[in-house]
Order: structure tokens, then C-alpha cells, then sequence
């Protein structure tokens, strides 16, 4: 999947536990945890903005764009 979901990094660094995040998000710790694991297909703006706020991040920090077609194409070229 080429969007990949950094929260765990961002639990890591604010020393928090996904049942913390999800209660002060508002949100079962179960969906939280599938997005954590980038089994989610969508997120509303009203979630990512409560991370956000929560985490003290921005939404970039929370998610990665990696391009495998990109990727392949410069080990094929190295």
C-alpha cells in the first residue's frame, strides 16, 4: 500500500498508549488500531484533526506517501 501510517512512531515519541489516544480522540481503540496497522480504507477529517490535535502533529507526520513504481524504477536503474 503506497500510503503508509505513522502512528505508531507518534505513540512512540509522546509515550502514549493506543487506548489513551482513543479515548481522548473519541474513537474505539479498535478502529484506532486499524488504521495504526493501515488497514483502514478512509478517515474522516473530523478524526485525522483530533490526532492531530491530540498527538500535536501535523497530518504529514501521521501519514507517508512511498511510490513502489518510483522505488523499482531506481533499483532497476542502480
Amino acid at each position: 500500500m503506497p500510503i503508509v501510517v505513522n502512528l505508531d512512531v507518534m505513540l512512540a515519541r509522546r509515550k502514549m498508549r493506543l487506548n489513551e489516544l482513543a479515548d481522548l480522540v473519541g474513537i474505539t481503540a479498535q478502529n484506532l488500531s486499524v488504521l495504526k496497522t493501515g488497514r483502514a480504507r478512509a478517515i474522516r477529517f473530523g478524526t485525522l484533526e483530533k490526532l492531530c490535535e491530540v498527538l500535536e502533529c501535523q497530518p504529514g507526520d501521521l501519514f507517508a506517501f512511498e511510490n513502489p513504481a518510483a522505488d523499482a524504477a531506481a533499483v532497476a536503474n542502480s
